[in-house]
């Protein structure tokens, strides 16, 4: 490995950036925030995050990536180039960077991160399917012949494959995942207490309040936001069955789609997932009591990566040592603008 390749986690919700030797180097969330008069970038990640919902009508807020791929190309590259010279400062040398994009991305979806990426200031890009990035960034040996399962739990999607050696056997993917998740919860909140609430708030209603596997009336929360009705700031009490409710239906998409890769794996694989368990990754792991609800579920045991939230960034950065090895689920990009 290169002291200037770059490993990049290209999520809906966050970019995580690997350098070199040096490992995880930047974790901001994706967001672009811009003069719309001027066409400046006024910033980009953890500073712009701080700006939704409290912009001016001058000022645009966005988050270029959607469900997993790219829906502005433009601000996309913005976006990269800004975070690149945040970890690179103006170097003259163009770094090869491997991207992590979702296992079911379409050819011209893929086309679109080269793009990104290339005119970003890289040299040689490649592509690396999540699950393959995420079992390398849990330190799992997928070379041997044995099974391993993965369930990356992201902003935009959830990512689910069987692995064994170093290729996807079977995998399956689903919209189902944080973003979704923050939207079912303010969805809920309009529909059950006529409160409106943003982006952020539900976020932290999410990371504070769920319990998937007991929840309870008990524990509860205060949901501040704007009253549909009278029009001013109101507030109200959340508890964890309430808030269990209104995800309950994303949080069972994601388990129809683990027990469905299970039902197309080979058995002999199965048996290896049943010894060895399931490796959760991605923010969405973080869940109160996703574990034992897919256990309780689904009968297999999980296991939680140790960084969840870097684990497959992680992963993109040490698949430059194994570019001659993994040929399935890894591509190099051919941009033909750029030749």
């Amino acid at each position: 490995m290169s002291t200037t390749d770059i490993g990049i986690d290209l999520g809906t919700a966050n970019i995580v950036m690997t350098y070199g030797r040096k490992g995880v180097v930047l974790s901001e969330p994706s967001v672009i925030a811009y003069n719309k008069c001027t066409q400046r970038i006024l910033a980009v990640g953890s500073e712009a995050y701080q700006m939704i919902g409290r912009n001016p009508a001058y000022i645009d807020v966005v988050r270029p990536m959607a469900e997993g791929v790219i829906s502005d190309d433009l601000l996309t590259q913005c976006m990269i180039r800004e975070f690149l010279q945040k970890i690179c400062g103006h170097q003259l040398i163009k770094p090869r960077m491997i991207i992590c994009v979702p296992a079911f991305i379409t050819d011209l979806e893929k086309r679109a991160v080269g793009d990104a990426v290339m005119s970003a200031g890289c040299r040689k890009a490649y592509l690396i399917d999540e699950p393959i990035a995420a079992m390398l960034g849990a330190g799992i040996n997928i070379g041997r012949a044995r099974g391993h399962m993965v369930v990356d739990i992201g902003g935009g999607t959830t990512d689910i494959a069987i692995v064994s050696m170093n290729g996807i056997v079977t995998s399956h993917s689903v919209k189902s995942a944080g973003s979704q998740i923050d939207k079912a919860i303010m969805k809920y909140m309009a529909n059950h207490y006529k409160l409106l609430i943003g982006e952020q708030t539900a976020e932290y209603v999410k990371k504070t309040l769920t319990n998937l596997y007991d929840p309870r009336e008990d524990v509860t929360l205060s949901v501040k936001g704007r009253s549909i009705i009278r029009g001013l700031p109101d507030m109200i009490e959340l508890n964890e069955m309430e808030l269990y409710t209104a995800i309950e239906d994303e949080i069972f998409a994601i388990l129809e789609a683990i027990r469905k890769v299970l039902e197309e794996t080979p058995p002999e694989l199965v048996g290896d997932i049943h010894e060895n368990g399931i490796l959760l990754t991605g923010g969405g792991a973080l869940l109160g009591g996703l574990r034992e609800l897919i256990h309780r579920t689904l009968n297999v045991n999980c296991v939680m990566a140790k960084d969840t939230m870097h684990c497959v960034a992680k992963g993109t950065g040490l698949a430059f040592q194994k570019i001659n090895h993994l040929l399935d689920g890894f591509e190099g990009v051919t941009i033909y603008k750029y030749r």
